[in-house]
């Protein structure tokens, strides 16, 4: 282990020890506040303390056994020994691989909610379909993985794609997957419009954003301009029959969110105040990096052809991580919410570069 990595290591346990030492004193039992955060901070460093004892541990066995065969004159207790101080160095190894995973800086936003937007782009009416297709996908891929879908503005297209979809998917950990759909999706195929069996190029952008709390973003009523228009897609006998469908204005950013997927006002108005506040706390978090471009305007891209995340090539079978330089030749089962091997490799691309920065 280097002295960088033990260096950190003790003063992590330093700081375990003195978490243990709160959570008896009065002080902090009597502020409930105060009393959440010490515990949240003793679940977080636990797993690394544990791991770091046992490193201490298997370290202080290998030494003591290599001490002891030093001085040993028997053959067979010195090749005992020698055995013991070699497991011990593989249970270090292991250990050590296992301390610099679990240093890995956790994303504060992985275990939101979150807030998927996707937009047909360069490809006209194929794009609209594909558009459709990625929706359909992250419905099956959160069916999968047990989460729920809250459709909250669907615009459909005139052959049954979609111009743009936005939806909220609900479950512990959503966004530590979907974050890795953000950008534009490509795809490779022979449109059902198309006589002569040519493969046609199209593009459909995704963009993710985290559902942010109202304690987080704070959003005053003066700031708003909120309008009321007929909705124009489906919805039943109220769709241009009542003013249900909501836009609402942020004046100080000029972000404007509409919803029309519900039949009532109150309820629009309610889902279009969840985007905007996510739309808000992901320009707040581009602010504090100091990035000058919103992350959702990098996320998504400006659309056009040569821009991609991910490639779906229908006729060759193929799916392609451009960011890690994975295919797969699943396409169906992708397209079926599988996209179990492709965020294996990004979660992994992510935790080496986590380790590289750090």
């Amino acid at each position: 282990m280097d002295d960088r990595l033990a260096a950190r290591l003790t003063a992590t346990n330093a700081e375990f020890d003195e978490i243990i030492e709160q959570l008896s004193d009065p002080d902090v039992l009597g502020d409930q506040t105060r009393y959440r955060e010490v515990t949240s901070r003793h679940a977080e460093l636990k797993p690394v303390v544990d791991a770091y004892r046992r490193y201490v541990e298997a370290d202080t066995e290998s030494r003591e056994a290599l001490e002891m065969a030093a001085e040993d004159d028997d053959p067979e207790m010195v090749a005992y020994l020698n055995e013991i101080a070699e497991a011990k160095r593989v249970e270090l190894d292991a250990i050590e691989t296992e301390l610099r995973r679990l240093l890995i800086p956790k994303d504060p936003n992985d275990d939101k909610d979150v807030i998927v937007e996707i937009r047909s782009a360069a490809g006209g009416e194929e794009a609209a379909l594909w558009a459709g297709d990625l929706y359909r996908m992250y419905e099956r891929f959160a069916e999968r993985s047990r989460w729920a879908v809250d459709p909250i503005d669907v615009s459909p297209s005139d052959t049954g794609g979609l111009k743009e979809a936005t939806f909220a998917v609900k479950g512990k950990g959503a966004y530590s997957r979907f974050k890795f759909e953000a950008g534009p999706h490509r795809v490779q195929r022979v449109p059902k419009t198309e006589s002569q069996g040519r493969v046609h190029t199209s593009m459909a952008t995704v963009a993710v954003l985290p559902e942010a709390e109202a304690v987080e973003v704070e959003i005053l009523d003066n700031d708003l301009d909120i309008e009321t228009f007929r909705s124009t897609g489906p919805g039943g006998q109220s769709v241009n029959t009542t003013d249900s469908a909501v836009r609402i204005t942020h004046r100080p950013t000029g972000i404007v969110v509409s919803c029309q997927d519900e039949k009532s006002q109150l309820q629009n108005k309610t889902k279009a105040m969840r985007v905007l506040r996510a739309r808000l706390y992901q320009a707040q978090m581009a602010e504090q990096v100091g990035e000058r471009a919103s992350v959702r305007r990098s996320q998504v891209g400006t659309g056009e052809r040569s821009e991609k995340i991910r490639t779906y090539n229908f006729k060759e079978n193929r799916v392609t991580d451009h960011r890690v330089g994975l295919t797969v030749h699943s396409l169906p089962q992708v397209l079926d919410g599988d996209l179990e091997a492709l965020h294996e490799a990004l979660v992994a691309d992510e935790a080496a570069r986590a380790l590289a920065d750090g």
